[in-house]
């Protein structure tokens, strides 16, 4: 997927704000289930950022497929994310996917 951003502050699959999980799944309320916390926490997160190569591309695509069980979002089909990018960010309690959009009633 392209322009897959992920701000969540410790995840194992988190380097500079991009997702590196081959596949990410995103559960029936949206959110990340893909999500492996880092040891260390926040603070190894950051350490993990600074090291990370500058020369390294991030904007290109990862390769990564979104597989999404969240009901009623606009953007799954076939339980597949169909959007052209999406934002993964953390929350009080979880980590989700922010470009959730639900559907109207009328099926839009």
């Amino acid at each position: 997927m392209k322009n897959l951003k992920c701000t969540t502050s410790s995840c194992e699959h988190n380097l500079k704000n991009q997702c590196l999980a081959g596949v990410i799944t995103i559960g029936e309320t949206a959110k990340c289930l893909s999500k492996v916390k880092r040891e260390g926490g926040a603070l190894a997160q950051a350490f993990a950022d600074i090291e990370a190569a500058e020369e390294l591309d991030f904007r290109v695509s990862t390769g990564s497929i979104v597989q999404c069980d969240a009901t009623n979002c606009k953007y799954n089909l076939n339980n597949i994310c169909s959007s052209d990018e999406i934002l993964v960010d953390d929350t009080i309690l979880s980590t989700k996917c922010k470009t959730r959009d639900v559907k109207k009633k009328n099926g839009e």
